[in-house]
């Protein structure tokens, strides 16, 4: 099997957040017929997450098995493969476990393989597979960084915002309480903040994600809720207490998921750029498996969009620059 049959096999099933026990038994049955000692972990139900390994891991490549929705086919040309996780992460998987194979050939025998579930949705499989008992001492981490090595990334905030208001006939507004005034001017508030800014990281970003509430158009609302999401610069935590301060008694709050800023090993000697990005990945949650490293082919801009693709070129590349990362860091002195 050569690497773009092993892509389009791997996403062909699917294995959107929380659906992924098929992907992980494909991926595991694969690594163990390949020659490798592989091991799952339940995170729930049929979700596993699958650990592969030769010996005694000193490095390890992980990347995460899941997808958003919706599901998207598979689809090839000359140039590209084309459908969901084409790029973000199972070209990128591919690209990983085709460089293990070279290195496993070259007579290596400490290098393992990491693939977790729910990395899209709260990174459950990586907070449960960080309990998995290792030695090893780099975590080369695969997401689309369009080929460059990542120096940084962002962290990330989710909030959620709930304004409570008073039912009311809407030809009698001044009887009611909007909830969705409420949140209206709340959002209006966090939109126009001056969020911190860092020198290397870039701006904090502010999303509304959701936004939900009221019952008819004829009634004043007495419920809304909205879902926002900050890309963080600064500790999660600080960022929640401008957020708890900004809405004041307006509203409640509640603390979300989130993940810190987090800067990344640069592997000295790769002819590659270095770049920082601004989007999560599983590694704040995966600190029991040394110092992280960030590379992978494609990127993050056409990440779940319908359009999304990976070329063929770049994962190509990508297996010779995983397997020379590896090299580089089981060789301390070089690095």
């Amino acid at each position: 099997m050569n690497i773009f049959q092993f892509t389009r096999e791997l996403m062909e099933t699917e294995s959107t957040t929380w659906n992924e026990g098929a992907a992980g038994r494909w991926l595991g049955d694969y690594l163990a017929d390949a020659g490798f000692e592989v091991t799952t972990q339940q995170v729930t139900d049929d979700r596993v997450n699958v650990y592969a390994r030769l010996g005694d891991p000193v490095i390890t490549f992980s990347s995460h098995i899941d997808t958003v929705p919706p599901f998207i086919g598979f689809t090839e040309d000359d140039e590209k493969i084309h459908g969901r996780g084409a790029c973000d992460a199972k070209g990128v998987i591919a690209a990983q476990v085709f460089a293990a194979h070279k290195l496993k050939e070259e007579g290596l025998n400490n290098i393992g393989l990491l693939y977790v579930v729910g990395e899209e949705d709260g990174s459950d499989g990586a907070k449960v597979a960080n309990s998995i008992p290792n030695n090893s001492r780099y975590l080369i981490n695969g997401e689309p960084t369009e080929s460059c090595q990542a120096i940084a990334t962002k962290g990330a905030l989710r909030v959620i915002i709930e304004a409570r208001g008073k039912l009311a006939h809407s030809a009698y507004p001044e009887l009611g309480e909007s909830a969705i005034e409420k949140l209206i001017d709340i959002l209006n508030d966090l939109r126009h903040y001056d969020w911190p800014v860092n020198a290397e990281l870039g701006p904090t970003t502010f999303n509304i994600g959701t936004i939900t509430g009221g019952r008819k158009p004829n009634v004043v609302a007495d419920y809304a809720a909205s879902e926002v999401m900050l890309r963080t610069i600064t500790d999660p935590g600080e960022l929640f207490e401008i957020v708890r301060s900004i809405v004041g008694q307006r509203a409640e709050i509640t603390h979300g998921f989130s993940i810190p800023p987090v800067h990344t090993h640069t592997v000295k000697g790769l002819d590659i750029p270095t770049s920082v990005v601004r989007f999560g990945t599983d590694i704040p949650c995966l600190t029991n498996w040394g110092t992280p490293v960030l590379y992978g082919p494609g990127s993050i801009l056409d990440a779940h969009t319908s359009h999304e693709f990976i070329r063929k070129r770049d994962l190509l590349d990508a297996v010779e620059t995983y397997a020379k990362i590896a090299r580089i860091l089981l060789k301390p002195e070089e690095n």
